[in-house]
């Protein structure tokens, strides 16, 4: 055990030495998997979605604030959608106008967490996002989740649905935005997911600020706990049809994970006390000194 510490000690004077060029190594990292999967799911637009062009644009990304790789995912779903169809690209800019106008105001330094939501959606992990954020960030980190969510059902939504898009022509713009609107935004999983993701938040949040010994372990598996009970309320009551399997596997996933990213930096209310003062009960100033 000794052991463990020790290499953890060792591993963060290193990254305190190079943390510039760590950051830039993973910022890397994240721009080529963002557009990756863009490209993977909705890459109607054959120039853009070549990987020359993920890698392109993931090398521009990497030299400038976070921000700019969610403007350049922005761009490059909106081309996508201009390959689809006029309409697909006019519904998928107006729900873009409104979220930026809404994340711009409230969470301009949370782009790590719009960019990471539809990616967890991709790797079957997505209730790691809330407990994470109820762990280090502040509520206002809720517009940013949903931001992110809303941008994978509709990526899903245009994926499965774009050859019939494509088909209906010029003719049923109309019906295409009437269409794309209504099967995104009374999408019942993408709401039911969204009240879990803020109810488990609440509850990661809330427990976590406790003053009691384990706060964070406590808080963990209970958030997932919650996200469990209102995932399985929306789906016996609205009929959503989730997947239990993959329900049960993703939040013993984020459980996982979390636990893990705990123990990195201390594994106890104790330890994490003495990490992170005075950020310990303000998750805001810690998302904003290290995201910044």
């Amino acid at each position: 055990m000794d052991s463990i510490y020790v290499l953890r000690g060792r591993l963060q004077e290193i990254y305190g030495r190079n943390s510039k060029i760590f950051d830039k190594v993973l910022q890397f990292i994240l721009a080529v998997v963002t557009f990756s999967v863009i490209n993977h799911n909705v890459g109607f637009m054959k120039a853009a979605a070549s990987p020359v062009a993920s890698l392109a644009l993931a090398v521009i990304c990497t030299f400038l604030p976070l921000m700019v790789t969610v403007v350049m995912a922005t761009v490059l779903i909106l081309a996508h959608m201009f390959a689809v169809s006029l309409g697909t690209l006019a519904v998928t800019a107006i729900v873009f106008l409104i979220m930026y106008i809404f994340y711009l105001r409230l969470t301009p330094k949370m782009a790590l967490i719009v960019l990471l939501t539809p990616l967890a959606f991709v790797l079957k992990i997505p209730y790691v996002i809330p407990i994470a954020c109820g762990l280090v960030a502040a509520p206002v980190s809720l517009v940013a989740i949903a931001c992110g969510t809303i941008v994978f059902y509709m990526m899903e939504y245009v994926k499965k649905s774009a050859a019939a898009i494509e088909g209906a022509g010029a003719k049923g713009m109309l019906t295409q935005v009437a269409n794309y609107a209504k099967q995104v935004f009374q999408n019942k999983e993408m709401w039911v997911i969204i009240v879990a993701f803020i109810i488990c938040f609440f509850v990661v949040y809330t427990l976590r600020r406790q003053s009691m010994d384990h706060a964070w372990k406590i808080a963990i598996i209970t958030g997932a706990i919650a996200s469990i009970i209102v995932i399985a309320a929306g789906d016996i009551a609205l009929g959503v049809h989730t997947s239990y399997g993959a329900l049960i596997g993703g939040s013993i996933a984020a459980v996982a994970i979390g636990l893990a990213g705990l123990r990195s930096i201390g594994g106890s209310y104790k330890d994490i006390s003495g990490i992170l003062p005075p950020y310990r009960f303000d998750g805001q100033r810690t998302l904003n000194r290290a995201w910044k």
